[in-house]
């Protein structure tokens, strides 16, 4: 008989030992009060079902590289072009190279996965993550590390995941408490955190997961079953909810746990006891859990920040002049925001993605109330989308200026208005243009205030208001308008002010208040 069989049927055996309660078995769920301690495990093999398997899965690579015409490509990955990732990953020291994705900056949804069987016995599984850059003449080691004060110019990430419990810790990790938040996100690096957002070190975003096989496929491994929740381990619990909370329990498990060196395993979100997710929202960015729950496939973190926007745009006008918003200036504001761990989430219209426009070679103020009605709301003022994510339309030629907000959650821009400022400094990068202006407009739904140059006196040299707000660097200033896709960081003295700081990410919500 072979040995997964004969681990099936001790298993099972095992299992009709244990008591399963589920709604009376939560006296003995380990909260905050109760600290799970190592070793509470009797069993020998952590999992007598299965032969337990670890999987490394690729989510996304992108480069981090600021964008700038006044300080251009300061953060150059590859000197020859773009560059050339390749994601190395040690699990238990045994060594996997992913492929060379080739000439991009951006890799999504790359198809890359490393499954390794991990002893039994052991709780602990060590992984190590590296993003390579492939060159000629040597490559090069990408920086996807957090901040290390013991080893403050490392590039990898070092990591222990947990059968027991399905999670890891280490250079990224999962905390409820605001004070020690992984800010770039659980399931996330960025090579920004060690604090080189503005200077040249190779800095890149890594997405991924990392999970283990479990017998009745549920996401929750045996030992959490059995002796955290007292489920049945042969059972698949996906889409159980127990306390009634409007939150399933593999969700609450997910983001629930959380480690301390020298306790245990905790769980603050407990499946069998009702929480108030409708108004926890522990990271601030205005979406309750409840949204966050709702928004997974998008890749929300309740504890880490995130802004979703609609972008629609007009159709093609007679002439066959195409209104799209640029691909590249997606990237650029994705770039930004990214870098500052305040993930950006665009659902643009280009390729029938949202909404096509009926086109209007002259859209007035009331037109474009109507748009937001028709387009974003679909005339239902109950709307999924109403408080979740920003409206930032884009049409032919607006009536008074080439963007503004016209209500706390929506703005526009015009397309005419992006490639008549292209003619007039035609040095300019059309990219950045349409990317600068969409973050500006995008940045009055944060409610910025005040903003240093934001008046006609600050557009040029010869204006005395143009030397007077040099120091707010950022794309709120009319200065810097269509010159830079970011906002000030606050670094740089007087009158300037860190926009990351002070930006209200539930401002946009007021007009569904």
């Amino acid at each position: 008989m072979k040995i997964k069989n004969i681990k099936k049927i001790v298993g099972i055996l095992i299992i009709l030992l244990i008591s399963i309660p589920t709604v009376f078995g939560i006296s003995s769920f380990h909260t905050r009060q109760e600290p799970l301690q190592k070793g509470m495990n009797t069993l020998a093999d952590i999992d007598p079902l299965i032969d337990i398997e670890v999987t490394f899965d690729l989510k996304a690579i992108r480069s981090l590289e600021k964008h700038d015409i006044q300080i251009p490509a300061i953060e150059k990955i590859d000197a020859t072009g773009n560059p050339d990732f390749y994601v190395k990953i040690f699990i238990n020291d045994e060594e996997f190279t992913s492929p060379i994705w080739h000439d991009t900056k951006y890799v999504y949804n790359p198809d890359w996965s490393v499954t390794l069987n991990v002893p039994d016995e052991d709780e602990y599984v060590n992984i190590i993550i590296q993003l390579w850059d492939f060159n000629p003449n040597g490559d090069k080691l990408c920086d996807i590390s957090p901040f290390n004060n013991e080893l403050p110019d490392t590039y990898e990430v070092n990591l222990r995941y947990s059968t027991r419990t399905g999670h890891w810790r280490g250079d990224d990790y999962c905390s409820y408490e605001p004070s020690s938040f992984d800010s770039s996100g659980y399931g996330r690096l960025n090579g920004c955190d060690d604090g080189s957002i503005y200077q040249k070190d190779m800095d890149c975003e890594l997405w991924f997961d990392i999970y283990q096989n479990d017998y009745d496929n549920d996401g929750i491994p045996y030992w959490t079953e059995t002796e955290i929740y007292k489920t049945d381990p042969t059972v698949n619990d996906r889409g159980r909810d127990d306390d009634n909370d409007f939150i399933p329990i593999e969700w609450e498990h997910k983001w629930g746990h959380y480690y301390e060196r020298h306790s245990g395993h905790y769980w603050y979100y407990n499946p069998f006891v009702w929480e108030n997710h409708t108004i926890l929202d522990p990271d601030g960015d205005g979406l309750s859990n409840i949204i966050e729950y709702k928004m997974e496939e998008w890749g929300t973190d309740p504890f880490r920040k995130d802004v979703f926007v609609e972008l629609d745009v007009m159709e093609s006008d007679a002439n066959g002049q195409v209104i799209c918003f640029p691909t590249a200036s997606e990237e650029l504001l994705y770039t930004a925001f990214n870098r500052q761990n305040v993930i950006l989430h665009l659902d643009s219209g280009c390729m029938g993605g949202s909404d096509i426009i009926p086109y209007d070679e002259l859209t007035d103020y009331d037109e474009l109330r109507d748009m937001y009605d028709n387009y974003f709301l679909h005339n239902d003022e109950n709307n999924a989308r109403g408080g979740i994510f920003h409206y930032g339309v884009m049409v032919y030629c607006a009536q008074g200026a080439s963007g503004f907000v016209f209500q706390p959650d929506a703005f526009q821009i015009s397309l005419k208005g992006m490639l008549d400022k292209k003619i007039q400094f035609p040095w300019l990068q059309q990219d950045v243009i349409f990317a600068s202006a969409y973050m500006h407009e995008l940045g009055h739904t944060f409610d910025f205030n005040p903003i240093p140059g934001h008046n006609e006196d600050c557009y040029y040299p010869w204006q005395i208001g143009w030397w007077l707000v040099g120091s707010y660097k950022s794309c709120m200033n009319y200065r810097y308008m269509y010159y830079t896709v970011d906002y000030s960081d606050g670094s740089r003295g007087k009158n300037d002010f860190d926009d990351w700081e002070r930006m209200d990410m539930t401002y946009f919500q007021r007009y569904w208040g």
